[in-house]
């Protein structure tokens, strides 16, 4: 592992060249990240549905064990995922080598691809070919998407904080391991960990919501209002709790 000092000088680096990628590797790169979050999401409902709601802590460890293959994609094969980059980017900001315009530019792009990939993904793979069309997983959908748009402003923004302090931390683990195994067991248990708590993820709720949307249950105006109240939470917990802690900790050393 690389020293806390030698990861934030690797996660300002890694912020410069989110900015300096093309337009279109933007839009590509971001279309993959939602896309992939998406499909963790989807296998998670695939093998945990099937299991009895008296053993739901069963449910939910399960579930969450599958769920990070879609960001160990993303940081190992290549993808743009907002919520990284709201760790990434904001910590060349406060290193001053990209600029307050930059990042807001980046984060909109990354944020407009992502929820194009995930759209894609709950209508294609979820209503289309019919993953979370019927049966418990319909069930299994309606009742995360349901509790998820149910929750009060503060919770939504409280749980988007949660989220993203530990999707935070596993780019910050990715960034300071050495090898593959390193990066994978990096990525791993901190996401699992937010997924098990049920902490809540702007564009994993971009799946599961419009999932629910395109069977007829809820509305845009509800997913809207989640996905805005988490957002803004996922900006803190990876803006905030981890690149701005770990930058004034070790910046300099």
């Amino acid at each position: 592992m690389y020293s806390p000092s030698e990861i934030v000088a690797i996660s300002i680096e890694n912020g410069q060249k989110k900015i300096e990628k093309t337009w279109i590797a933007k839009w590509i790169l971001g279309f993959i990240g939602g896309a992939m979050i998406s499909l963790g999401y989807l296998a998670y409902i695939r093998v945990s549905a099937s299991i009895p709601a008296d053993l739901a802590s069963v449910q939910a460890l399960v579930g969450a064990s599958v769920f990070p293959i879609g960001l160990i994609v993303i940081l190992l094969a290549g993808g743009e995922l907002i919520t990284g980059n709201m760790m990434a980017v904001s910590t060349a900001w406060m290193a001053k080598k990209v600029s307050f315009k930059e990042l807001l530019l980046n984060w909109l792009t990354i944020t407009l691809a992502n929820l194009l990939g995930a759209f894609f993904v709950a209508y294609a793979f979820g209503h289309v070919l019919g993953l979370t069309h019927s049966g418990v997983y319909l069930d299994q959908v309606l009742s995360l998407a349901e509790h998820k748009v149910n929750v009060s402003w503060e919770q939504a923004v409280i749980s988007g904080i949660g989220c993203n302090w530990f999707v935070g931390l596993a780019l910050w683990l990715c960034y300071g391991a050495k090898d593959a195994a390193g990066k994978i067991l990096g990525i791993w248990f901190p996401v699992m960990i937010f997924v098990a708590i049920g902490f809540q993820h702007s564009v994993a709720n971009a799946f599961v919501i419009p999932a629910a949307i395109f069977e007829g249950s809820l509305s845009w105006g509800e997913f809207f209002r989640n996905f805005l109240l988490v957002y803004v939470g996922n900006i803190l917990g990876g803006g905030v709790f981890v690149s701005g802690f770990y930058y004034l900790s070790y910046k300099g050393h």
